[in-house]
């Protein structure tokens, strides 16, 4: 039996959904970690740029330090925005896609998530990841209001062939 191939031409049958999303909530929640590391890293080493310059100015670049709240939103937003991917994500094998065709995101779409993703965070304290749990392709409250859908990045590339086989075998990692 073949492996079920990504088409945009046609939609996906509910069998694709083990290869979309098999294993995205653990790989989730370790991309998340290593998210929260570079996000610390950078905020940290924003701090000590900015102080430094506040120093530096006597005080009147201090200000400046304002801006390290902000930095988490950006980071998510820009990533996503860009690549599909934060960093932690594309490390696990996992990418952002829109859920009716798993097209690339749009700016627009990127920023519900990105503002969604926080909104879930300062209401709920997170909880309301656990519908990750109950709903179809494991889609948190912040995919469900973006439109969106996280999947392995492998489901998105045809199968390997064998170079050896006429007809070619194909072999998952």
């Amino acid at each position: 039996m073949n492996a079920p191939t990504w088409n945009a031409a046609r939609s996906l049958r509910q069998d694709d959904d083990d290869l979309l999303t098999g294993g995205v909530l653990s790989r989730r929640c370790l991309a998340w970690c290593l998210d929260m590391i570079l996000i610390g890293i950078l905020v940290s080493a924003l701090w000590f740029a900015l102080f430094t310059f506040g120093v530096v100015t006597l005080g009147l670049g201090l200000p400046l330090l304002g801006v390290l709240p902000v930095v988490p939103f950006l980071y998510h937003f820009g990533f996503l925005a860009s690549g599909g991917a934060t960093p932690g994500q594309s490390v696990c094998g996992l990418a952002v896609r829109n859920n009716n065709d798993l097209a690339p995101l749009s700016g627009g779409q990127a920023l519900v998530f990105t503002l969604a993703y926080y909104l879930t965070i300062a209401v709920s304290g997170g909880l309301l990841f656990l519908c990750a749990f109950f709903t179809i392709r494991r889609r948190a409250l912040h995919d469900l209001l973006s439109g969106t859908v996280v999947i392995r990045t492998r489901a998105l590339t045809a199968p390997a062939r064998s170079w050896n086989m006429a007809g070619g075998s194909s072999f998952r990692a």
